[in-house]
């Protein structure tokens, strides 16, 4: 697992957002039973460059806790056969399987933590978590598609000990 980190914001969290980041990103990953070794881009930015984004990506005038880029067009949820017959999700020097990109507001992250009484650290890795599942083609637009993601970050955190 590769993470291409950049962080773009002088708000520090006081956590080693990388380290942290493959840690959950792994998790996923086995959790998914994903086959390939993966690459991410996680950018750590503030609210007035997601708002940016948000703006030009989702036609949304406003900021976000985190954006997800997902680049392979699963068919369903972690259903890794597309992966078989395209090869142009791949990273031709590495072989690792491109996944997409990740955008986490630092200003969301100490918001939000404060408002559910968990730990800067939890909703970074809750985040984190919550992108990566988009990345393998979860989605929450329905309630029961919301319950399964739920299900998944929960379980995910909770292997690694990362509670509220």
């Amino acid at each position: 697992m590769t993470i291409e980190y950049s962080c773009e914001t002088d708000i520090d969290l006081g956590l080693d957002c990388e380290a942290d980041a493959l840690l959950v990103a792994e998790q996923i990953l086995n959790q998914e039973e994903c086959p390939y070794e993966a690459q991410i881009s996680l950018i750590l930015t503030d609210d007035a460059s997601i708002r940016e984004v948000n703006q030009e990506f989702r036609g949304i005038d406003k900021a976000t806790d985190v954006l997800s880029f997902p680049m392979v067009p699963f068919a369903s949820p972690a259903d890794y056969q597309i992966l078989e017959e395209d090869v142009s999700f791949f990273e031709p020097d590495s072989g690792e399987l491109l996944l997409g990109d990740i955008m986490i507001s630092a200003e969301h992250v100490t918001a939000q933590a404060a408002a559910y009484g968990h730990s800067v650290r939890r909703e970074f890795c809750f985040l984190v978590a919550h992108s990566m599942l988009h990345l393998l083609g979860y989605d929450h637009m329905t309630e029961e598609e919301a319950a399964v993601m739920e299900e998944r970050q929960e379980a995910a955190l909770s292997a690694l000990g990362i509670t509220r």
